[in-house]
Order: structure tokens, then sequence, then C-alpha cells
């Protein structure tokens, strides 16, 4: 997925973490799951839909995915290898559910809301949404309606999400922040080395969200070999969060309401056809590898890498399941999303 990246201005990034820490303790007022995440998300959106200029900083952007990252890796344990042989499955349902929710939403938008063919075929793609517009604009397709539908897909997802979790019997506690002894600074400081080392060898790659990968593999290695016990401390993983959340909400910086509200409609309809289809993919999966529904259906849903990776760290998902099943999604649609625009005679 691609951040907005807009010029650095302190201004801007203190008072988009003042608006979502506000949100975040109204959400924690109104006992919402998740509240520090979904708090800023949406107490930033509705700011930017009201013209506040909203930004992060991509230096806190950055520093807050090499948290996540960290603290999503030191849930990896051996049980978490032992399931990555029965992922194969998973990776299968997932391409075949890509391609189902690509065939159907661009039949929606392009009969229902007006969307000529090779647009609503490229605002249908669930995800990878920098890859997305760089075809949108090579194509000469409506880019700005392309994005305004995928941010709604985004944010619509990582509301839902978690609500559907506790609706499927997840627990999620009034501690959102990981559970367990906390690693000490000489450990954490550490792990951000190796991760920002990782971080820069993945983006040489083109790998997607390096820094957040890095910190998840950095994490991992010192976890699984037992030279770094203990999990992120919440004074780090919890303004991460604030962070993250946040960010989501500045997609929508300097979108007018009635753009907003001209792919709305849009945005809604793709989402839950791809929601409801990824729970279909879900349900074999989740009964094959022995998993809750709710943890593969994380795996499964179409949201940003970077949100999703931390929603499923969130609900106890395995770690490596989610970030192999949304990096299998990405992959899938580099391949997939060129050779079906192929399949579209040019207007």
């Amino acid at each position: 997925m691609r951040w907005p990246n807009l010029p650095l201005s302190p201004k801007d990034t203190a008072v988009t973490l003042f608006v979502g820490g506000l949100g975040a303790a109204l959400a924690w007022l109104l006992s919402m799951p998740v509240y520090m995440l979904l708090g800023p998300v949406i107490a930033v959106s509705l700011a930017s839909l009201s013209g506040l200029r909203t930004a992060i900083d991509v230096r806190l952007r950055d520093a807050c995915f090499v948290v996540i990252g960290i603290a999503v890796g030191a849930g990896f344990d051996s049980d978490a290898l032992g399931a990555m042989l029965r992922w194969p499955l998973a990776f299968i349902f997932m391409a075949l559910i890509i391609w189902l929710i690509m065939v159907l939403c661009q039949a929606l938008l392009s009969r229902f809301f007006g969307f000529d063919r090779r647009s609503a075929l490229l605002a249908s793609a669930p995800g990878h949404l920098s890859f997305v517009i760089a075809m949108a604009t090579d194509t000469g397709s409506d880019v700005a309606r392309i994005s305004i539908t995928q941010s709604v897909r985004l944010l619509a997802l990582t509301l839902v999400v978690p609500f559907a979790a506790v609706a499927m019997g997840v627990e999620l506690g009034g501690n959102i922040a990981p559970q367990g002894m906390a690693m000490d600074a000489q450990s954490v400081l550490g792990l951000i080395i190796l991760a920002l080392a990782l971080g820069f060898v993945f983006q040489r790659f083109a790998v997607p969200a390096p820094l957040l990968l890095g910190g998840m593999v950095a994490s991992a290695m010192g976890h699984l070999t037992g030279i770094v016990p203990g999990v992120m401390p919440e004074w780090l993983i919890l303004p991460a969060y604030l962070v993250l959340g946040a960010l989501i909400g500045t997609r929508f910086s300097g979108v007018t309401p009635a753009r907003f509200a001209g792919g709305l409609a849009a945005g809604v309809t793709i989402t839950f056809v791809a929601v409801g289809l990824a729970a279909l993919g879900a349900a074999p999966v989740a009964w094959a590898l022995g998993m809750p529904l709710a943890h593969v259906l994380v795996a499964f849903a179409p949201g940003g890498l970077e949100t999703m990776i931390a929603m499923g760290a969130v609900l106890g998902v395995i770690p490596g399941f989610v970030a192999a099943c949304h990096i299998s999604r990405l992959l899938v649609l580099s391949v997939l999303l060129p050779w079906m625009l192929t399949r579209i005679p040019r207007a």
C-alpha cells in the first residue's frame, strides 16, 4: 500500500497526533476494541475530511513500523514454525480469492457506479495501492477516483475487523499491549539496529514494508534462538499503535467531503464483497489448519499490509501466518493485475 508522503511539517505531525490522542482517549472511554488504533483512525479521518491538514513525519512513521515489527516478531515460537508446513493450502486459496474479488468487484463498479472497465479493475484490487496507482497513471485511468475508493476500503476494513473478531468470540481484553515480561532496553536497542539493517536490505530488493518486516525478522530470530526473551514494552508499542491509526486517517487529508461521498458507496460495496469472499475462503483453511476462523480471516482480510499485521498481533494470531498471507497477496496481485489488464481493450 502507499502512504501519503507530504512535505515534512512538525506542526502538522503534532496536530495530527493530538487529534489521534483525543480519539484514542474517547475510544477507551467507550470501551472500543483496539482503542489505541481505532480511536486515532476515526478521529484523524474525520479531521482530515473536515479540512484539517493532517500528516505524519515519515521518520516517525518508519520508527513506528520498526517498533510494531519487533512487537509482532516476538510472537514467533516453535508452534509458528510447525504451522509453516501447512500454509501452502492457504496460499492456493488466497490466489483464488483475489481473482474472484477482482472479477466480481470489477463487474459491480462498471455496471452500478459508472467506472470504465480498466478503472473498475484497478479499484477492485484488494491491496498493493502503490502498484495500482502506478498502473492507473500509466494506463490513463481515473487515478483520483481509484485512490479514494481504495482508501475507503482500507478505512472500512480497519474499523470492521476488530468488531468482527469480537463477534466471533476473540477475547481482546482491556489491554491491547503484548502480555509477558518486557524486554530490557539493551535488547530493544539491539533489535532496532538489526531491524534497520535488515530493512535496508529488504528495501534494496523492493520488498513491501521493509522496515516492518525487518523488525519482524530481527525479533523472530532473537526469540526463536532464545537470545532475546520477552515482549515489547507498553511505553513503546502503545504509542506506535496510535501513530499507525493516525497515519491511516491522514489518507483523507485534502479530500473534500463531496469527493469522499462520491467514492464512499463504491468503496463500501467492494469492501463487503471482498470480506465475504475472504470469509468463504478462510473457512476451509481454518478447518484444515485447525485454527480459529477469526484468526484466518484476519490473515485473509484485504486490508493494508502494515495494518493487518499489527491487527493480527493484537488478536493473538500466529505472526508468520498473517505476514506470509498478506505478502503473498501482494505478490499475486503483482502478477495477476497486469495480466487481467492486458485482457481489457484500450478505449
